[in-house]
Formats: C-alpha cells, sequence, structure tokens
C-alpha cells in the first residue's frame, strides 16, 4: 500500500469509527467535498497538509492521532 493509499483508507476507517458521512466531514472540516472526495479516489497526487489537517480537526483529533495506526506501518515507496 502507498501512502495515498494509506492515507484514503485511514479516513475512511475513521468516518466508519465515528459513523460520519464524508460530506459531513467535509462540512465540518470546512473543505470541498471534492477534495475529500479526491483524497479517497486517489485521484490528489499530493494530499496536502493543510487538507489533511482541516480533516483532522473535523475528526477532533491531532495529525500524530491521524498517523497513529498500524495502516502507515508498511508504506512503499513511490516512484515519482
Amino acid at each position: 500500500m502507498n501512502a495515498k493509499e494509506a492515507v484514503a483508507k485511514r479516513i475512511n476507517e475513521l468516518c466508519s469509527q465515528r459513523e460520519i458521512s464524508v460530506n459531513a466531514l467535509a462540512n465540518i472540516a470546512g473543505i470541498s467535498p471534492s477534495t475529500v472526495y479526491s483524497m479517497l479516489n486517489h485521484k490528489s497526487q499530493n494530499p496536502g497538509v493543510v487538507s489533511l489537517h482541516k480533516i483532522c480537526f473535523g475528526f477532533n483529533i491531532s495529525l500524530r492521532e491521524f498517523f497513529d495506526s498500524n495502516i502507515f506501518d508498511n508504506i512503499e515507496m513511490e516512484d515519482e
């Protein structure tokens, strides 16, 4: 799994745990649903830290908490 896939998986995991839709998350985070969906569908080539930070705000967690998951333990290096 690469980093983009891991980020998408973590967002989906947190949405599921909190029983929140992607649209609701985007609304709470103050970003467009298309931004979140582009991260989930791997269309975003490089999910930005600012967007990710806003998503964390929507989940009421820190970036540290977001990345504190075994999902990120075996990230494959990507070609540029």
